[in-house]
């Protein structure tokens, strides 16, 4: 097979490729909540980058910023080296984001990734406890890398680690199971010496799972498993990566729950700009790192310094943004509860603009996707077979945006139903 005789995407590119197959264009721009292919359709992304791009596609006021560093000849790669770039972005995120809240959290700057994010704070917790098991969730989804995988419930995954993922134990997550007791067998295991579980150095969590299928824990869900980590000497990591940066509304998740824990994951949107960035922020009395003990070439991408404190500044110098995506959250949640009164075998759920359609027939899901991508809408399956249509638009998404996406969506409901 020859170049001339497919596209250069299928003849070079691996078979690991995913997102393209879904969406098969070749996209050319993007700006706000729009992309537009190279012919020239346009399509509004209720996807985001899976949450990388919570302020929408080339923000002006982000692209602005970063052009003009550039154009100063501002410093681009800098390892962990002290900069302006990384000064002005620590003291946003004090007086921002800790100070206000009364969070005494160290930064740490690891890997520009999610998954690597994640594996920094499993490492810290087993150094700082001298444990190795880690708890985590039914459903969770932390990262492909191997510490990432073992805490990570998806099977599929987890299978294409192609070793034993070990030190790590799952729990059922909030409304997982029947009935009320939500902590009852892991108390008796954690405070039974005959139970076999280990004490664990660490349990990590999302406050809402959304590669498992957008499963909302209760605030006094989790404020209970805060408190079960607090009086046994156990960690408690919160996975920020996706719902963190205002996707459920507070600038963190767990803000709701009124929690604060010992460790956060924080990447995707931290940038500002969709460019790689990732935070590990840690109580003070935990950073026992020894210099250069979890490092990377490209822990120090100023780029993402500037447009990531930018970000801060513009966006969450009062409440307007937080208060913005709750109320469109609240809209989208009344027209899917529209669609579940409308058709049946349809279900929601959600928390500020990430919100999802539960289909009972996953095939169904998978379908109404495609067509919305055929009607101009960009939208993702999620969950353990993929029967969750998932709505994660830009946070800056416009009313007109929302009502135009809504439309798409109930047309492509509508169309797979009315197949059936």
């Amino acid at each position: 097979m020859t170049l001339a005789e497919t596209t250069v995407f299928e003849a070079l590119e691996s078979n690991v490729r995913g997102y393209c197959r879904a969406w098969p264009t070749v996209f050319d721009t993007a700006r706000g909540s729009w992309l537009t292919d190279e012919n020239g359709k346009d399509y509004l992304d209720f996807f985001a980058g899976a949450g990388a791009l919570n302020y929408g596609h080339n923000n002006p006021v982000l692209k602005q910023a970063l052009i003009d560093y550039l154009i100063g000849d501002g410093i681009t790669h800098g390892l962990d080296m002290s900069t302006t770039a990384k000064r002005r972005l620590l003291e946003a995120i004090r007086d921002l984001l800790l100070v206000p809240r009364g969070l005494d959290y160290k930064v740490q700057f690891p890997g520009p990734t999610g998954a690597n994010a994640v594996e920094a704070a499993l490492k810290l917790a087993r150094k700082v406890t001298g444990r190795t098991t880690v708890l985590n969730f039914t459903n969770g989804f932390h990262g492909m890398t191997l510490g990432a995988l073992s805490v990570t419930g998806n099977a599929a995954k987890r299978a294409g680690a192609g070793v034993p993922l070990v030190h790590a134990t799952p729990m059922p997550y909030d409304g997982f199971l029947p009935g009320d007791d939500d902590f009852g067998w892991m108390r008796r295991a954690l405070d039974d010496n005959s139970s076999g579980l280990d004490k664990p150095a660490a349990v990590i969590v999302e406050t809402v799972q959304g590669e498992g299928g957008i499963n909302v824990a209760r605030v006094e869900w989790l404020r209970a498993l805060a408190e079960l980590c607090s009086a046994r000497g156990i960690l408690l990591i919160v996975d920020d990566v996706q719902m963190g940066c205002g996707r459920t509304g507070p600038f963190f998740s767990f803000e709701t729950a009124g929690i604060t824990p010992d460790i956060v994951v924080l990447s995707k949107s931290i940038g500002g700009y969709g460019l790689p960035m990732a935070l590990v922020l840690m109580r003070s009395e935990l950073d026992q790192w020894a210099p250069g003990e979890h490092n990377g070439t490209f822990r120090g991408n100023n780029a993402a310094f500037v447009t990531g404190e930018t970000a801060l500044r513009h966006y969450w110098s009062d409440n307007r943004l937080e208060l913005a995506t709750l109320a469109k959250g609240e809209r989208i949640h009344a027209h899917l509860t529209a669609l579940t009164e409308a058709f049946d075998g349809i279900s929601t759920r959600g928390r500020g603009l990430v919100q999802g359609l539960v289909f009972e027939d996953a095939s169904q899901a998978g379908k109404v996707c495609n067509i919305a991508f055929e009607l101009g809408l960009l939208v993702e399956t999620s969950g353990s077979t993929d029967e969750v249509v998932k709505l994660l638009p830009p946070l800056t998404v416009t009313e007109e945006e929302i009502g135009h996406g809504l439309g798409i969506l109930t047309r492509a409901v509508e169309i797979v139903r009315d197949a059936h």
